[in-house]
């Protein structure tokens, strides 16, 4: 029932009834939620059973109730009986309508439940032990076997704590619950009764406070209306004062425009000599590549000279050998003979070898010329930007306070240096152009 229960609806109801100052009977109540007003897919039917089941739980103390398989004691035969399981006992009876009882199972703290196999063609067999006798029960499946075993479990487990129903402790509960309830309610209604007489000496209080606030807004309206007029003579001062300030400000604007503006121009003469400075690096590091190319190419043709110098002394070494062994006897001739082909292969080989060499080497050569050829263009590259940027220093005019001492004048026009600045200028030039040279 409670998987399709509409509580919203219900709490409307509840507060026109409320309105209405009007309550209902239980079978009014029973009657309305029969009805399917507020649960959906219920009928009268299921209302019902809903309430025959709280009243076995609740009023005749039914723990659980169903058909089970019980074995007898003298034919031992399998029978269906309908069990009730009640907090001190579990009856048994032919059918669900309680009408011919067949026996009980008195339950105390000495008795148990045990699990057994299956045999004799039953399944889902359990044992209920007591201090007189034995009962061999067998439910329809497992779970309803392994509920029944719970069940009866807790009710000896209650039996032993001396609990006489779970149900009635839950009845105390609620009762207890209720009155407290009850009495908290009663405790709220005359805190509201309190409140509601402080609420009313507090309005009391609001309204003196309100008629002191008014004469507070009449005497403030006459100091705001003073405060005004001093406000106005202030802003009249103050305009005046802001007018002068921005007139001093366009002046200073002005000025600070015209010093944006050879600011400016400095720092872009400033970047293209920095730009100058840069290609000239570039050319520097162009001509240092183009003189270790050519210190490699060198090497490689000197390394590419003694090897073919160690290949002639070989060959002449050969040679040697060759005409002492021809002036030999004739005894061992045929050995030399040999000895002479092995040599004249070894002397060919040799002599490959040196034309191989004689072409890495005039490679060498070549790439040596090559090589040259670029140093040398890098060399005057180097010298073209050395100039123009010896050119461009006379350039750079740093924005600095004014000096007393006379200015110099220069082939671009007045400098803003003097004369000691001038002198460490061309010395550090001149470091750096050594440097350079040296490299």
């Amino acid at each position: 029932m409670g998987s399709g229960w509409q509580q919203a609806l219900f709490e409307d109801y509840k507060i026109s009834l409320h309105n209405k100052q009007k309550g209902l009977s239980v079978w009014e109540l029973i009657e309305l939620i029969g009805s399917g007003q507020f649960s959906k897919d219920t009928d009268s039917t299921t209302v019902s059973m809903a309430i025959s089941e709280v009243f076995n739980e609740l009023v005749l103390d039914v723990l659980k109730q169903g058909y089970l398989w019980k074995k007898g004691h003298k034919r031992k035969n399998w029978t269906e009986r309908w069990f009730v399981l009640k907090p001190n006992v579990m009856s048994y009876y032919v059918s669900e309508d309680l009408k011919d009882k067949k026996g009980d199972i008195i339950l105390d703290g000495n008795c148990c439940v045990e699990s057994l196999p299956d045999r004799d063609g039953k399944k889902c067999l359990f044992l209920v032990k007591c201090v007189e006798k034995s009962y061999e029960i067998s439910a329809s499946d497992k779970k309803k076997k392994q509920e029944w075993i719970q069940d009866v479990q807790t009710v000896v487990n209650l039996r032993k704590m001396g609990v006489s129903s779970p149900h009635r402790d839950a009845q105390q509960k609620r009762k207890a619950l209720r009155q407290k309830l009850q009495a908290e309610q009663e405790e709220m209604e005359r805190k509201m009764k309190e409140l509601q007489t402080s609420n009313e000496m507090k309005q009391l209080e609001l309204e003196q406070v309100r008629m002191q606030l008014k004469e507070a807004a009449a005497r403030a309206a006459l100091e705001e209306k003073k405060r005004h007029d001093t406000h106005i003579e202030l802003q009249d001062h103050f305009r005046e004062e802001l007018e002068r300030e921005q007139m001093i400000r366009q002046e200073m604007e002005e000025k600070v425009a015209q010093k944006s503006s050879e600011l400016e121009q400095y720092l872009k003469r400033v970047r293209e000599l920095e730009e100058m400075y840069h290609r000239l690096q570039e050319a520097l590091d162009d001509e240092k590549q183009a003189r270790l190319e050519e210190e490699k190419a060198r090497l490689l043709q000197t390394r590419l000279l003694e090897a073919e110098a160690t290949k002639r002394a070989m060959l002449e070494n050969l040679h040697r050998e060759q005409e002492m062994m021809i002036k030999m006897t004739e005894a061992e001739k045929k050995e030399l003979e040999t000895m002479q082909e092995l040599k004249e292969k070894a002397l060919q080989e040799a002599m490959q070898q040196l034309e191989q060499l004689e072409k890495e080497r005039i490679a060498a050569l070549e790439q040596y010329e090559h090589i040259k050829c670029n140093l040398e263009m890098a060399t005057s590259k180097t010298r073209s930007w050395k100039d123009k940027v010896a050119q461009h220093e006379g350039l750079i005019r740093l924005i600095q306070p004014g000096s007393k001492n006379p200015g110099l004048i220069t082939n671009w026009g007045p400098a803003s240096f003097t004369q000691g600045e001038l002198q460490e200028r061309e010395k550090n030039w001149q470091e750096k152009k050594n440097a350079t040279s040296l490299e």
